[in-house]
């Protein structure tokens, strides 16, 4: 099968291209490479298979010469720069709604009738449902991110019905794993590493918050994308049965690098405008498929922390976000 990987350089779109070789499919690579790295292509890259292509999906057309014979688009390529969403609202409106919009078109043109999209639990907002299942009444948006990403599902579900496609939505946790270079655990090496001294904590260190090893979510990915839609469009929640505290997940983190830094915090139930103080995610829905996650938080907080301290070159352009 040809599929197209959008954000195939990034941290989880790489994975999902690797995986997608292993299986014997033939992948057509896009990112723009804003936050992407090729490094993480290194292994792609020299498969028959594999190719990449450098382009920015804000242009309308952008994918048209690239969509003949493929079967299933999956559209990951998106701004998850969550944290600085009101400081350039902008951002969220063209890579995560507008690009959508340009996938899904591109698709209708070329008649391409599968599309995976990976959206995110944000879009729930602060619900009081914890945990919280994927018909769950959606309360006010809280972050630009989420909303942006709820108007993607939106326009999926429109062309679903417009046009014949069938969308694959899921709803993920935050991931963590090797290529990892943004996020809260980012942020803390990178601290600990300047000073193991100290360490500064956004919020009160109690947000709670559910993680999935990338390993674990490229296999549900891949999982739900085998299953045939039976309606138009299908959601499902991505997610562990777990979750963890921002300060236990500190633990971890200092526990793996030898460290025990005063802990800062900057005060509040929360560190930024958007950021959710308890996202806990219901996934019985994906677990009565036969998929499970294999690996609990704190060990992926640990493969997290590894690969970060084996590939400091991460840090130069890296940026942290949660």
């Amino acid at each position: 099968m040809r599929c197209l990987v959008t954000g195939a350089a990034g941290f989880i779109g790489s994975h999902l291209v690797d995986r997608l070789l292993e299986a014997r499919h033939e992948v057509i690579g896009v990112d723009n490479l804003s936050t992407g790295h090729l490094k993480f292509l290194a292994a792609a890259s020299s498969h028959a298979a594999f190719t990449f292509h450098r382009l920015d999906l804000i242009a309308p057309a952008a994918l048209d010469p690239l969509l003949d014979g493929v079967a299933h688009v999956f559209h990951l390529a998106a701004n998850a720069d969550v944290r600085d969403g009101l400081k350039r609202p902008r951002l969220d409106l063209e890579q995560n709604t507008l690009v959508t919009w340009n996938v899904l078109d591109a698709m209708r043109r070329a008649g391409v009738k599968r599309i995976t999209f990976t959206s995110t639990g944000s879009v729930y907002g602060e619900t009081p449902v914890i945990p919280t299942p994927e018909d769950c009444p959606f309360p006010v948006q809280t972050s630009l991110y989420g909303a942006s990403k709820l108007a993607a599902e939106g326009l999926i579900s429109a062309y679903a019905e417009g046009f014949g496609i069938r969308g694959t939505i899921v709803r993920l946790v935050s991931i963590l794993g090797e290529r990892y270079s943004h996020g809260h655990v980012f942020d803390f090496v990178r601290q600990l590493q300047a000073d193991p001294s100290k360490i500064d904590i956004l919020g009160d260190g109690k947000q709670r918050k559910s993680y999935l090893q990338v390993r674990d979510f490229i296999g549900a990915l891949l999982h739900l994308a085998s299953i045939e839609p039976s309606t138009p469009v299908q959601i499902w929640n991505a997610g562990t049965d777990e979750y963890v505290n921002v300060d236990q997940s500190l633990d971890v983190i200092c526990d793996e690098l030898g460290v025990k830094p005063r802990r800062r915090y900057g005060g509040g139930d929360r560190g930024w405008v958007g950021d959710n103080p308890f996202i806990f995610l219901d996934c019985k829905k994906l677990r009565s498929t036969g998929w499970k996650p294999g690996v609990p938080i704190r060990d992926a907080v640990r493969d997290t922390v590894r690969f970060l301290v084996a590939n400091p070159w991460v840090f130069e352009t890296g940026r942290a976000t949660t």
